[in-house]
């Protein structure tokens, strides 16, 4: 079982107080994982909650047949495969995939769907850190689509001249 500790380390978790926490710990499991292991692919069922303890994980999408895309990554203290926390059923809308040893925490997500059900006050400070990341994660892939539609050549000069 993991260490009280260990959870204050991520993320989301450290909204959630010492009780809060040792309600938790007990449907949290460890995965290891070493370079490029497959912790889940695009269309698969979400069942688990993710949360990285150490290493990193990708985060992929397929841009064809023969070529996957990394969008993102995720570095210790943080969550992924937010899709388990979704009503049922729920599918991973990216593959993700280890890059290195990477050590994770992962919860069943309908259990911690139920746990949050029961105690609103935990399920309202874990959706707090949820919307949180999820904030930081859209400005960051906005900025991006914009950084990329401004060096479009069409939209280097306007359409008038």
């Amino acid at each position: 079982m993991v260490e009280l500790q260990e959870l204050k380390k991520i993320y989301i978790m450290q909204r959630l107080t010492d009780p809060m926490l040792e309600k938790v710990r007990p449907l949290v499991s460890v995965r290891r994982y070493n370079d490029r292991d497959v912790v889940f692919r695009e269309g698969e069922e979400a069942t688990e909650f993710f949360m990285l303890y150490s290493g990193l994980i990708l985060l992929e999408v397929s841009a064809s047949p023969i070529m996957d895309i990394t969008i993102g990554t995720i570095k210790p203290g943080y969550s992924f495969g937010w899709s388990a926390l979704m009503q049922p059923p729920a599918h991973y809308t990216t593959h993700a995939i280890s890059s290195g040893p990477s050590e994770v925490f992962t919860i069943p997500g309908k259990d911690l769907q139920e746990m949050m059900e029961r105690d609103p006050e935990m399920g309202y400070r874990l959706l707090r850190g949820i919307v949180n990341i999820l904030k930081k994660r859209l400005e960051k892939r906005t900025e991006q689509f914009l950084k990329t539609l401004r060096s479009h050549p069409d939209i280097q000069k306007p359409f008038w001249e």
